[in-house]
Formats: structure tokens, sequence, C-alpha cells
């Protein structure tokens, strides 16, 4: 029965009404008597403790103020959108239309709909118990495509009737990684894999990362790996890499740049990642690679067509090996070693190797600082010019950024810092708002202390509007077990290189398009003033909301920071997809508001 039939008023009048009482329902709880304003002026929250001990009566007011707002506008604006077949369980937006390459330059479809977990699909296990074992049902493998992967998986893989796990009984890391790892360090000069971070090493992008093992092991030595692996309909390394909770997002090197700046990663590994470096595009697909490489960083390459015999550098070599060297030395990149079938070239870490080159070499780019995102290949050499060519290996290697560092970024020390506070205090207060949501069936007793979430509640984490990465470099801070994609919106700012430089995983993305990703890869998703930026940008909000309700797994969290206005309409997308969503005051006397949501586990 409408609202309006029940107080016998038309709906705009009874819309009216319900606002009204609405408002005067909030003045009444939110603004304090005369007689006790003493005694809320002595209690008030200060503003770098904005969320914890938060007042509920104030928002229980601000929720029923909004449910009356927005129920009176009518029920026609909060219907929720309808569930989507089985066939888009698995949908990857960009990436479906063609196989080959991204292709975001289309029309969105009519149909806007919730994606739904597939019919197997379980929660996955906590990490670090989620690194080494996850359920088939998550994943788009088959028990044939993973049993065929090869003879040495197959044989120390552990393959049960509902779980893929990745460690053998007597705790041994798959395929040789470890001794692999090793062989790496050997040939760069260090006595162990574990001194990767001493030796400048913080930073890897995977290319085409398999089952993930390489990357795990990275992870365990302090050492951040990307993945990064073209669109798979089946099978895929990037779902599967997300899923033992991995750093991984689809990328290739057909024909345009990757989303990162010049000089972004300590390392590039591929290890039969499918690339034939001799013959595609000429030289372009390795000054990709160099133009994301930093000044002394290293190229890892392992292809059993390589036909290389010995351990000496100067051993003969054939096939893609032999074209990779003969275009390294065009690039300054010397062979630092080779043993068996893995190569390691490292670029020059001098500048003025490039000027020495003979006239025939590929020529240096004029760095206009180009914003890389999936920008055509380009026929030179990037990043000579940069104020970020710092060699690795002299980089300093004290915990924090330098005031070099911080100059070299245009960055001022104060606005640093201060941003630094600001997400350290705002990550507890997270912590101490997702208590109480998490934890409302098990009511505690009066004066009881908020119970602490679990430890390991959240592993892959996106910060949709990273700026620095102070919120990452905050869960660190804190000993959480997480790590974060670091986004920066292509239309603000690009800090970037300094998330990159800092350690961090990192991509530039326009979210008027969707993420090069699969469903239910993130467990949290977060966004600071995001919403009022897209809406300048006269970007779909409903679509970005459906985007994220993709992406993110479920049970999993939303938390959104944004003035009051756009948090009020952000709450009716939330309901449309369906979330639990809370909206939450911060009590330092501005117009921001949090979002809260949770994603729920809708079964077929």
């Amino acid at each position: 029965m409408k609202v309006a039939s029940v107080f016998g008023l038309r709906p705009r009048i009874s819309g009216l009404l319900f606002l009204i009482i609405g408002v005067i329902a909030l003045i009444t709880i939110l603004v304090p008597n005369s007689d006790d304003s003493s005694t809320t002026s002595t209690t008030r929250v200060p503003p770098h403790n904005i969320y914890s001990n938060y007042g509920r009566i104030k928002e229980q007011a601000a929720i029923d103020y909004l449910d009356l707002r927005f129920f009176s506008l009518g029920v026609n604006r909060l219907k929720e959108f309808p569930l989507c077949g089985k066939e888009r369980d698995n949908y990857v937006p960009c990436y479906n239309i063609t196989e080959s390459d991204r292709n975001c330059e289309f029309a969105r479809e009519e149909e806007r709909c919730v994606v739904r977990p597939p019919r197997d699909y379980k929660i996955p296990l906590r990490w670090p118990v989620g690194r080494d074992v996850i359920w088939t049902g998550n994943v788009k493998i088959t028990k044939d495509q993973f049993l065929s992967s090869g003879t040495m998986t197959k044989r120390l893989m552990l393959l049960e009737e509902n779980q893929i796990s990745f460690h053998s009984e007597d705790g041994l890391i798959f395929d040789g990684v470890k001794d692999y790892a090793f062989q790496i360090a050997e040939m760069i000069g260090l006595g162990s894999d574990i001194e990767f971070p001493q030796a400048g090493i913080r930073t890897v992008l995977d290319i085409g990362c398999g089952f993930g093992s390489f990357g795990a092991h990275l992870v365990s030595l302090n050492v951040m790996p990307t993945c990064i692996a073209e669109y798979e309909t089946s099978g895929s390394q990037v779902q599967l890499a997300l899923e033992r909770g991995l750093p991984a997002m689809i990328g290739n090197f057909f024909s345009k740049q990757l989303p990162y700046p010049a000089l972004s990663f300590d390392m590039v590994h591929c290890a039969q990642c499918g690339i034939t470096w001799d013959i595609k595009a000429d030289a372009m697909l390795l000054l990709e690679v160099d133009r994301v490489l930093k000044p002394g960083g290293y190229f890892v390459l392992t292809s059993p067509t390589s036909k290389a015999q010995g351990n000496s550098p100067d051993t003969k070599k054939t096939s893609i090996s032999t074209r990779v060297d003969e275009l390294s030395k065009k690039m300054c990149w010397s062979l630092s070693g080779q043993q068996d079938e893995t190569f390691l070239w490292q670029k020059t870490a001098d500048p003025n190797c490039y000027s020495s080159r003979s006239q025939a070499s590929i020529p240096l780019c004029k760095d206009d600082d180009s914003v890389p995102y999936y920008q055509p290949l380009v026929p030179c050499i990037s990043g000579t010019k940069s104020k970020r060519w710092i060699p690795i290996q002299n980089r300093s290697k004290a915990s924090g950024t330098s005031l070099s560092e911080l100059e070299n970024h245009g960055i001022k020390p104060e606005e640093f810092d201060e941003d630094i506070q600001v997400w350290r205090s705002a990550l507890k207060n997270y912590w101490s708002l997702l208590t109480p949501l998490i934890f409302s069936d098990h009511p505690k007793r009066p004066g009881d202390e908020d119970p602490v979430p679990p430890f390991y509640m959240i592993r892959n984490a996106m910060d949709m509007n990273a700026r620095y990465g102070n919120l990452n470099h905050a869960l660190l801070n804190q000993g959480k077990s997480v790590w974060v994609m670091n986004v920066v919106p292509v239309k603000t700012r690009n800090t970037l290189p300094i998330i990159l430089d800092r350690g961090f995983a990192g991509v530039l993305h326009d979210w008027c398009e969707p993420f090069p990703t699969y469903p239910r890869t993130y467990d949290m998703l977060h966004a600071n003033e995001l919403l009022t930026h897209l809406s300048s940008e006269r970007c779909s909000l409903m679509d970005l909301f459906l985007e994220m309700d993709r992406i993110l797994r479920p049970e999993g969290w939303v938390v959104l920071s944004d003035k009051l206005g756009v948090i009020e309409m952000a709450r009716t997308f939330a309901a449309r997809v369906r979330w639990e969503a809370r909206v939450i005051d911060i009590e330092d006397g501005s117009d921001q508001r949090l979002l809260v949501c949770q994603k729920p586990f809708l079964k077929k």
C-alpha cells in the first residue's frame, strides 16, 4: 500500500511531510539543549579521532532521516537491479568483446544487472592459509586443465575433491620456485634470494604469472610482485593469483603501453610467458620493458626455446635469447648472467651510456610526460631525462620517503607528513567501525569493549583514489597482512610514480571504464572523494557501483568518504546493488560523511 493512500494525501505533499518530519527529528536529536551544552562541548571527539566511539544515536538519526527522504521520493527510485544470468558469472568488460586485446570503445549494454557468484563459490580461506589452498569452484579452471599444467606440478600439487593445494606435505614450494629464485639471486651476485630487498629489488612485474608460485615466494621475501597476464576465457592466471591473495591484473604487450609510468619496477620477469620477443613489433615490446624498468633494474627471461648450454654469459645462444641480446646492446642493457634456460639482463644505471652508442641505435624519447594510459607503444627509449632516474642500488635503504625523493616528485614534506598522520588515524577508526558491524549478531554486555575484528579478514584491498598511497602505508605500519592496489584516476594529479617508488602496487585507471580484472577479486574497496571527482567528469556513478559490485567478493566491504550530498546519493546506489549500508557522521564539524557497506552473499 502506498504512503499517500495511508494519509489521504497526494504523493508530492506526502513526500514533503515525510521530509519535514525527518528534518525535525534530526534537529531534535543532533542539536543539544542549552541546559547541557557545556557538557556536550567538553566531550567533543578530537579531529584526529574522528570515528572511534562515534555517536550511535546521531548515526541512527541520520539513517532514519535518509530513509524518510528517499521513501518520500518514491519506491521506484530504490528499485533493485535484477540478477545477471549464468553467462555473466565470469564476465570481464572490455575483454569479452575481443580476446586479443582490450577494447573499451563501445556503448554499454542496455541491461544493467548484479553479477552473482557461481553455484559452487565459497568464501576464500583467510590469509595465509588462502595463499596455499583455494576452492576449485571459485576459479574458472577445470581439473583437467589444472592437471595438464606439467609433470612437476602434477606430481607435487595436491588436488582434492573441491580444493587446489599449492604445498606438498613436506612444505616445499612447487615447481622448484625456491631454487629458481636462488638461481636468479646468484646471477645478480647475491648470496641468497633473501637479499633481494637489500639489492634494491622491492617491486617485480611478473609477466604471465602461471599459478602465482613465483609471486607467492616473492611476497615471503618482502618483495611486492604485480602479475599481469592477458585475458583468458578459462584457466585464468590473473584470477588464480588474485584468489590466492596476490596482486594481479589483466594486461598484455600486444600493441599498447601498460598503465604504469616510466621507471616503475625494479625487475621485470618472464618465465615461459608466451611472448615472442624476437618477432612481434620488432624491438617495441622490449622497449616497453625498458620503459617500465628502473635504472639498474633487471629483466629475467626463462624460455625453453633458448637452447642454451653452460653457465657462462659468453656461451653461444640461439633463438629468443639471441635476438634479445642483440637488441639489449642498443638499449644499454648488459647480459649479467645465464644459467640453463634463464637469462638475466641489467639496464644501465648511467644515463651517459646512451650518448656513447652508435648512430644506428634506438633513439631517445622526448620525455613529454604524457600519461601512459593504454597509449600506443613508442619506438624510443623513455625516462632518461627524468628526475626519477635513480639507480635501484643507490636508493636509500632507510624506511620512509626521503626529502630528496619528495622533491623529485614535487611534493611538500609537510603536506606528505600530514597525509600520513590522517590515514594512520583513519585506518584505526575504520577498524573500529567494522567491528560492531561484523559482530552485530553477538551483542556485547554494557560497558564491555567492542571485540577486535579478525586480523586477517581482508587480504585484497583496493584504494580507488590513492593519492600518495598512505592508506597502504598505514596498513603496513599497523602490521595488517593486506596488500593494496593503489589506483590513481587518470584525470587527477598523477601521483602513481611516488606510489611505485615506495614499493607499493599501483596502476592508472579511468573509472569511467571497467577495471581490468575478473569478478569477485577484492575483499575491500576504499575511495576518498572519488565520487565528487567523477561527478565532474560526467561518469555514470550507477555504472561505477555496478562495476564495484562486480569486482567485490561476497561479504566484502566498501568504505566511501565524501561530501554529505554525494554520500546520500551513493546510498541509493548501494541499495540498488543490494549492499547493506550505513551513513556515518565523522563528527569533525565538516560536511564529510562515511558510507560503510557490505556486499551480501547472493546464493543461487
